[in-house]
């Protein structure tokens, strides 16, 4: 096996995005150029340019996409800062022998409830999967409703089912366009991209009884399969593996439940782990990372 340590830059003048997450031979990242990027303000209209996005305190919802991606992040050593109307997120990037922990702060008044995404879109083959523990609890929202063999619920903002066929929807393989794009939360720490020879595995981690007790800190992966469905008029091909606090997209309809706090400390840290396997002459084995595998 061959453990290829994945190099990770950011733009903090421009929403904290991470624009590249490289292993040796490849790039991880999709994106793709939009100049009206570099002029946005808080309260503008999402404008997606790839990447990596750090969504909070709501990914879906207002405001779009969250209230980080909008503004200007500021450097200080290897910590990146942002201040957001209600709190101030940190992190710190630090490669390790097999790939590369992010560490988050964040700060807000106790009880402050929110979700956060490392909304990561992927560039990836048709012949690509995505994994996660088989049987987990995986919710799918409205935008599902046309894929399904079955009549929505009324007026349901999400069902449940079991990864990785939710309702009978097979949402770990890819293949080619067909014009749809459905996401789903899934309920787990832990999801691994397989394409080819390559692998990335990213683990999300929000532990220690500082924490709040995990009632308070919902992890979870949230797989976005977009196949040309979205955006429209001129949609693109992007997949999204992001790992989450949080069981819902959008925080005005999240439940007790369904969205992390801030406990009585003030601060919640998380870590965020990758891992990337690639460019091996047989498949990797990086079994401690990847299960799957």
């Amino acid at each position: 096996m061959v453990t290829a340590v994945p190099a990770i830059t950011t733009d903090p003048a421009h929403g904290g995005r991470w624009t590249s997450l490289r292993s040796p031979g490849r790039e991880w990242l999709w994106h793709r150029p939009v100049p009206e990027r570099d002029k946005v303000a808080p309260g503008d209209a999402f404008v997606d340019a790839g990447g990596l996005e750090e969504c909070i305190p709501t990914v879906r919802g207002l405001p779009d996409h969250g209230d980080a991606w909008s503004r200007p992040w500021t450097r200080t050593g290897d910590t990146e800062h942002v201040q957001g109307d209600s709190f101030a997120l940190a992190r710190s990037i630090r490669a390790t022998a097999d790939g590369a922990h992010v560490d988050y702060t964040l700060t807000a008044q106790p009880g402050f409830r929110f979700i956060w995404a490392a909304h990561a879109l992927l560039d990836l083959s048709r012949q690509a999967s995505l994994h996660m523990p088989a049987g987990a609890s995986a919710r799918l929202f409205p935008e599902a409703a046309p894929l399904l063999g079955e009549t929505w619920p009324a007026g349901a903002p999400w069902i449940t089912g079991r990864w990785p066929t939710p309702h009978g929807l097979p949402l770990d393989r890819l293949g080619p366009d067909d014009g749809t794009a459905v996401g789903a939360v899934v309920e787990t720490p832990l999801g691994c991209v397989h394409d080819g020879h390559d692998r990335l595995a990213l683990e999300l981690r929000a532990d220690g009884e500082a924490n709040g007790g995990a009632e308070s800190r919902p992890v979870s992966i949230a797989p976005w399969r977009n196949l040309a469905g979205y955006p429209q008029p001129h949609p693109s091909r992007s997949t999204g593996v992001e790992p989450m606090l949080g069981r819902v997209f959008d925080l005005a309809g999240a439940g007790p439940a369904e969205a992390a706090r801030v406990p009585a400390s003030g601060e919640l840290r998380r870590r965020l782990t990758l891992t990337a396997a690639c460019r091996c002459p047989s498949p990797p084995t990086h079994k401690e990372h990847c299960p799957w595998t």
